[in-house]
């Protein structure tokens, strides 16, 4: 698409910015009106304390050391994964990569159930070890600690890391370092002379990706982290339904949208030069098998630590939600399907499986197409140097840098009257989805668009072809598998969304999401094997999806068109 038609590209993207104006900016800008300007008057002594006392500033610092920390930790476990993934070919490594996605899209709740399932107080290595060493006391005592969610935050962010760098990685051309080598480099001189500093801008977009991620955590921080410890995004819930302090959590999430929106511009610019993929497909074209038996060995170890970090809980998860007190039983399962006294439900449990299922299709259609109109639009304007394309990108990837308490609160508040009277309507799950959603999908489509030659446009522009033909019969044909990609991780991340669904789902349409916290949040082994269940059942679905994925990478005929 040539950039001689400006029209067209704005008709593209006049959908997702009018999406953007109506369900993110309307309701942002309505909840901080309502915060300050209460009675119509700017009263700034509400915000006196936000200036005057030290907690904030250490709330702050605390957000930026602990996402810097899980930065630094997830980038030194994570590159040697990446490395394997980009260099060798072995058996199961598209199976594998697939799995190594789930942890990403699951919910929060999911990976605090995971995580206490095996390392908590009463979690099952504990239980091993004191039954197998006679011990009266757990050896294993990491509730409620930084290192807790430091570990949940590496088992989040680990996978983006390898798929980030090494897609980039396996896509770098094999000759340079032929060249060096023929020219008498060592292994060693070539990776630091030619190939790390290649790996950089992937690096560096992956290093943001997971920093804007750890910087915003809320879940995993409040549920594993304790009351001891508070993120902004923790203190924007606290003050917003702890205190009902609008003016404070308004005025915090202003400083973790301008924080975020920083690190998305720099992280737009990078993409955009580089053309960092955001979930590369897996390259077999410069792959090679393993012959020797360190490089087995490497890999082996590597994949053994993968194993333990990143499936480990998950198949704790599983064996703990067929566990009871007397062995293997199906009884939590089975009591999804019924409505027990004092239930927190108004409907039987496993209806929010379909409940779940039915929002994730409306909200992985309104994505994709939203996404997919976004990033052709960004995708048109062939300046690299283009600084209104880079903060066009930046401002589509806001809602992910803005906390979903106050998403929820500007919902309810702003979507109660005609025409956008959607407070009681079952749209509006979906449509909260989809924000949360859309900018994964422009993160996927986006560098697929731009690797794109303009040739091929050109070529059908000679023969007739209009605009919307072009993207039609050119564009959409060559982006087809990045736009599966999309919706897989659309579908997916509305399956696990909670911060929205929290406060925008109806007693009696639960997602699994809010259906897990219901139950987490209710005493008896009952409840918390229910819980157990509903996350393995969310899992093994999100799981299937990728799964679904892998095996389509698998039969590929065009390799790289993903890279």
């Amino acid at each position: 698409m040539q950039r001689s038609n400006p029209l067209f590209r704005w008709l593209l993207f006049s959908l997702p910015l009018i999406f953007l104006i109506l369900f993110y900016f309307y309701p942002l800008l309505k909840i901080v009106l309502l915060s300050f300007l209460p009675e119509g008057s700017w009263n700034p002594a509400r915000l006196g304390s936000l200036i005057h006392s030290p907690i904030y500033g250490r709330i702050l610092w605390f957000t930026c050391w602990q996402a810097a920390a899980s930065t630094l930790i997830t980038l030194t476990l994570a590159l040697p994964g990446a490395y394997i993934f980009a260099r060798y070919r072995f058996f199961g490594k598209n199976l594998l990569q697939a799995l190594l996605t789930v942890p990403f899209v699951l919910p929060t709740v999911v990976t605090a159930a995971a995580f206490r399932a095996l390392l908590g107080t009463n979690g099952l290595l504990n239980n091993w070890l004191m039954a197998g060493f006679d011990l009266s006391r757990p050896p294993i005592n990491i509730d409620q600690t930084v290192a807790f969610f430091l570990l949940a935050h590496v088992f989040y962010n680990y996978t983006l890391v390898v798929r980030i760098v090494g897609g980039f990685w396996a896509g770098l051309n094999p000759d340079l370092g032929a060249a060096a080598a023929m020219l008498g480099a060592s292994p060693r001189q070539i990776f630091y002379r030619i190939t790390l500093p290649l790996l950089l801008p992937a690096i560096g977009s992956a290093a943001l990706l997971v920093f804007i991620f750890c910087f915003t955590s809320f879940g995993v921080v409040l549920i594993l982290g304790g009351p001891g410890y508070a993120t902004l995004e923790v203190e924007i819930y606290r003050q917003s339904v702890q205190f009902f302090n609008l003016p404070m959590a308004a005025a915090l999430s202003l400083i973790q949208i301008a924080v975020n929106f920083l690190l998305m511009w720099l992280h737009a610019r990078l993409s955009r030069k580089s053309q960092v993929a955001f979930y590369a497909e897996s390259a077999t074209g410069t792959a090679i098998p393993l012959e020797t038996t360190g490089q087995r060995v490497f890999v082996g170890t590597n994949i053994l630590f993968m194993v333990l970090l990143l499936l480990t809980p998950l198949l704790a998860l599983l064996a703990r939600s067929v566990t009871g007190e007397d062995g293997l039983t199906l009884t939590y399962y089975l009591a999804l399907f019924s409505t027990q006294a004092r239930s927190v439900f108004s409907v039987e449990p496993i209806a929010a499986v379909a409940n779940s299922v039915g929002f994730a299709l409306a909200a992985m259609s309104l994505a994709v197409i939203l996404g997919l109109l976004a990033a052709t639009f960004l995708a048109s304007d062939r300046d690299k140097t283009s600084t209104g394309s880079t903060i066009w990108d930046a401002i589509i990837m806001l809602p992910l840098a803005t906390s979903a308490v106050t998403l929820g609160f500007g919902y309810i508040i702003t979507l109660n009257r005609p025409p956008l009277n959607l407070r009681d309507s079952l749209a509006i799950v979906p449509l909260a989805h989809a924000l949360v959603a859309f900018p994964f999908v422009v993160r996927c489509i986006l560098p697929s668009l731009r690797r794109i030659p303009p040739s091929l446009r050109e070529a059908a522009a000679l023969l007739g072809a209009s605009p919307y033909q072009v993207w039609r019969r050119v564009d959409i044909p060559i982006i087809s598998r990045a736009i599966l990609v999309g919706a897989v991780f659309a579908f997916s991340i509305s399956m696990g969304e909670f911060g929205a669904s929290a406060f925008v789902t109806r007693p009696h349409t639960p997602t699994m999401p809010v259906a897990i916290f219901r139950f987490l949040g209710q005493p008896g082994d009952l409840n918390y094997g229910q819980a157990m269940a509903m996350s393995s059942i969310l899992m093994l679905v999100t799981c299937s999806g990728f799964w679904l994925l892998g095996r389509l990478e698998g039969r590929n005929t065009s390799p790289g068109l993903l890279k």
